[in-house]
């Protein structure tokens, strides 16, 4: 796929893919105490997880990217969680986010919630983009699990489509290329 192309999904597709992360999860032998998701594209993929791996789930709310989805000079905290260290500390803690693209926020959240001490950290996102990333995932941080690799392709998630019939439509005509 080329850089400029776009690649649409429908819940289903979704679904299967967090189907297959909470495979690997359980594969993997990391038992999250809880689930964190980055809004706003962590929300539904961390809510269908939760299906699978039944554990509480806490929000935090990020901005990277202005009105014109260029991204910012660094993440910027627009909501956290209350009482964090009493809800972390000890804690396995699963991040989950929609998409892996420069990896600036994935870093971002995880040296935060690292500071809370918790026994371990994991990251699980729907899609990782293959590109240079300009940041990185902690040491501390052993396990990482990703529904699907990509191109860097501009990915169209239905929650963000206007009119979800035509991200349906776009989503089976790319299937059938």
């Amino acid at each position: 796929m080329a850089a400029a192309e776009k690649y649409y999904l429908t819940y289903n597709t979704i679904h299967k893919a967090v189907k297959h992360i909470a495979s690997q999860i359980m594969e993997s032998g990391f038992d999250p105490d809880i689930i964190v998701a980055i809004g706003t594209g962590g929300f539904i993929p961390a809510r269908m997880l939760r299906t699978f791996i039944d554990r509480p789930i806490l929000t935090v709310g990020l901005s990277y990217y202005d009105e014109f989805n260029k991204p910012k000079e660094f993440p910027r905290k627009i909501q956290w969680i209350d009482e964090v260290e009493s809800k972390l500390k000890g804690k396995k803690v699963l991040l989950v986010d929609e998409v892996d693209d420069t990896r600036v926020t994935l870093e971002y959240c995880l040296k935060e919630l690292l500071q809370q001490k918790p026994s371990e950290m994991a990251v699980a996102v729907l899609h990782n983009k293959q590109k240079k990333k300009i940041g990185t995932i902690p040491q501390a941080v052993k396990r990482y699990y990703c529904g699907k690799t990509l191109d860097d392709v501009w990915i169209c998630y239905p929650w963000d489509a206007e009119d979800i019939d035509e991200q349906e439509h776009l989503a089976a005509a790319a299937v059938g290329r």
